[in-house]
């Protein structure tokens, strides 16, 4: 087996699985100048397998020890904890040159048929560039930042009193802290019920002086309880099948403190991969039933197989997906003269992914 991965950390934003076709194509004209041909290379079909990862931080607070005793807090972290596990799985198919399958299109002299390849040089269409049917952005996740925990807050500054920075006893600290907490409670419980001596002069006051309020208790109360952050990160791994099975095959592993691995860094769980073959694509047939035969510079198309990709992590099956494959079919050829018929030339669009015809018609 002969299945390359490349696997790339995304640290930038990822917008989409594939730009529009359009907006990269170039035109080559069938003429004199190039002997009435046209050079191109047929796709192979890769996928991009992007992964969301979401990651959890757990700290201990100050006042740990005394959150039972101080606030009555039963589930107080205790002690450090990094954990990752996946958020999301993007399976994206995607045609790149393939070196073993370059064409000549050779067309009737003195016909000008053209042809819409994409930067690759991959062909798009032939006598149109209506190929809209090509552009098939996907969007993708990007990494997130954790959120500020409450101890990381403006508010958090605001909660520490005097008393309580000059105390040497954590004991006492923490016995001043948890009072403190009860009077934000009292302050917000006289605000809402009208009894505080001095009242906001409008609504808008009011709700900064309890949000206030909140985020004094919130990081107060995480001093007992801890603080937990969370952010995502995401990768995308790049599978080159071949036309064989594939089964349990590691693409990358998942550390809980370093994040997306190499596939051989054992500090990681393995996200692996498998592949099942769901059918080959097969050569059209006359009507006896016997393979036609390709033309006489013949215009190049796959008729691809299809596959069933599956992405499982910790022992479950996380992600599966049918995907066209271009590896698992053959490539057969269209009549030149289609498209240089002087009544009704015909135009072709083909799928950039598998090399497949989306839609052959009269030309516009």
């Amino acid at each position: 087996m002969n299945n390359a991965i490349i696997a790339t950390i995304a640290i930038a934003a990822l917008c989409s699985a594939a730009p529009a076709a359009a907006q990269n194509s170039h035109k080559l004209t069938a003429g004199k100048a190039t002997e009435y041909g046209l050079i191109y290379s047929l796709p192979m079909t890769v996928v991009d397998i992007t992964i969301e990862a979401e990651h959890t931080l757990k700290e201990p607070g100050e006042f740990y020890n005394y959150a039972r005793k101080n606030l009555s807090i039963s589930d107080a972290i205790t002690a450090p904890q990094r954990s990752a596990t996946i958020k999301s799985i993007t399976i994206v198919p995607r045609g790149v040159p393939n070196p073993q399958s370059q064409w000549v299109a050779q067309f009737k002299a003195g016909a000008t048929p053209y042809m819409l390849l994409d930067a690759a040089g991959i062909p798009l269409a032939i006598n149109t560039e209506d190929i809209g049917a090509n552009a098939r952005a996907q969007a993708l996740p990007t990494p997130k930042a954790a959120e500020p925990t409450p101890l990381e807050t403006e508010a958090a500054r605001q909660a520490i009193t005097q008393e309580m920075t000059l105390s040497s006893s954590l004991s006492k600290r923490a016995e001043l802290a948890a009072q403190r907490v009860f009077e934000l409670r009292e302050m917000r419980s006289d605000l809402l019920s009208g009894e505080a001596t001095n009242t906001p002069p409008d609504g808008k006051s009011m709700q900064l002086m309890l949000d206030n309020i909140s985020a004094q208790e919130a990081a107060l109360t995480a001093m007992f309880a801890g603080t937990t952050k969370t952010y995502t990160t995401v990768s995308t791994i790049t599978f080159e099948p071949d036309s064989t099975e594939v089964s349990g095959e590691i693409i990358a592993r998942l550390s809980p403190v370093d994040g997306f691995v190499a596939a051989d860094d054992l500090s990681g769980a393995p996200i692996t991969l498998s592949m099942t073959i769901l059918d080959a694509g097969m050569l059209p047939v006359n009507d006896k039933g016997e393979p036609k035969r390709f033309p006489k510079g013949g215009v190049a198309y796959n008729v691809p197989g299809t596959a069933l990709i599956t992405i499982t992590y910790d022992g479950k099956t996380i992600a599966s997906q049918e995907v066209a494959l271009a590896q698992l079919g053959v490539t057969f050829g269209l009549d030149p003269d289609l498209f240089t018929d002087k009544k009704a030339p015909s135009k072709l669009i083909l799928d950039q992914t598998t090399g497949a015809i989306l839609k052959l018609g009269p030309a516009d």
